[in-house]
């Protein structure tokens, strides 16, 4: 493979599972942020945020994001937040194409509704805050080189072929040996 394929979108959308097993398919490396990010810090996110706040975890997100995009292509699952910086996505530009996997908020919802694990969510109204995080962040992932709508029924090997086809029908060198 040539380059990354970096996925981007909402919390809930599948990146890990989805970037796990399109690295299967592939044979190349998986790298997802979050979990560089708690391996680095000794600590999960929720406590990342509680004790040094989420200005604190973008940059070093960011950190993580451009270390990893300088190693080996592979896969690279990001944060729902990662994508919302511009130097992230320049990062990413450089080193790969962005896959946005699209998902609906009903979707999302089901999906994260029960994960304490979300630390943006941790409000009164839960729904209303990733209504409008959806609704803020739509944009701005919508900038991302492929999209990949996403369906409440899709499993997780039906999205990764999405992806593969939309990758062979948009950007079919990046998927060529290097």
């Amino acid at each position: 493979m040539k380059s990354s394929i970096v996925l981007i979108g909402m919390m809930g959308a599948g990146k890990s599972a989805v970037g796990a097993e399109l690295g299967r398919r592939l044979g190349v490396p998986v790298r997802d942020t979050d979990t560089e990010i708690q391996a680095a810090a000794a600590a999960t996110i929720p406590e990342i945020f509680a004790r040094d706040g989420e200005a604190f975890f973008r940059a070093r997100e960011s950190e993580v994001l451009a270390r990893v995009l300088r190693g080996p292509p592979g896969i690279v699952s990001t944060g729902g937040g990662a994508w919302m910086r511009p130097e992230n996505r320049a990062l990413v530009a450089e080193a790969g194409v962005s896959v946005w996997l699209d998902c609906k908020l009903s979707t999302l919802w089901r999906r994260v509704k029960q994960k304490p694990t979300r630390p943006l969510l941790q409000t009164a109204d839960p729904r209303g805050t990733l209504e409008r995080l959806l609704a803020e962040r739509a944009p701005v992932y919508a900038l991302a080189d492929i999209t990949v709508a996403v369906q409440d029924s899709d499993s997780v090997e039906a999205t990764a072929t999405r992806v593969l086809d939309a990758l062979r029908a948009h950007r079919p060198d990046i998927l060529e040996p290097a």
